[in-house]
């Protein structure tokens, strides 16, 4: 079986996007972690899969509300990526957000997308949960996508030499 060191190089190998994963805590409290463990699942209806770790302080706010929020975040925000990567308490103090669905945080500097999504199913795996969302509320900002490799950020620039001809 692979060991645990083994695994984190194999995916940290090729890059990945990232996102800060948001929700409200029983208080109406802001909270968040940093994620690149998320896919896209299905179009129709809009579905989307968020990987969490057991441990997670925010995963309780996600399963005891039933929502949350994905800010994919913009390359200008990989500060604030790092910033949810920790265990900070106040997080929220110097990031633009505005409320979204259910009164999710939505963050509105540094993210090129968000999307804000209903929980529909969980599963476990090994020492994550699976949350599948239904995405109900989106949006799109402008910016260069945030890419995460190796543990460094980069971002993503289309190589339009090698464009596929239609």
């Amino acid at each position: 079986m692979l060991d645990t060191d083994t695994f984190r190089k194999v995916f940290g190998s090729f890059p990945t996007p990232v996102a800060i994963v948001t929700a409200l805590g029983e208080g109406g409290e802001p909270t968040g972690f940093t994620c690149n463990a998320f896919s896209a699942v299905s179009a129709a209806p809009p579905l989307l899969l968020l990987c969490v770790g057991k441990g997670s302080r925010t995963l309780p706010a996600i399963l005891a509300s039933g929502v949350f929020a994905m800010n994919f975040v913009a390359h200008r925000g990989r500060d604030k990526a790092l910033t949810f990567a920790g265990k900070a308490a106040c997080k929220f103090d110097e990031v633009a957000w505005r409320r979204g669905l259910a009164g999710v945080p939505v963050l509105t500097e540094d993210a090129v997308a968000y999307a804000g999504c209903t929980l529909v199913e969980t599963v476990e795996a090994g020492d994550h949960l699976l949350l599948i969302g239904r995405i109900d509320e989106s949006e799109t900002f402008a910016g260069a996508a945030a890419l995460y490799q190796q543990g460094e950020f980069g971002r993503w620039e289309p190589d339009r030499r090698l464009a596929v001809q239609h």
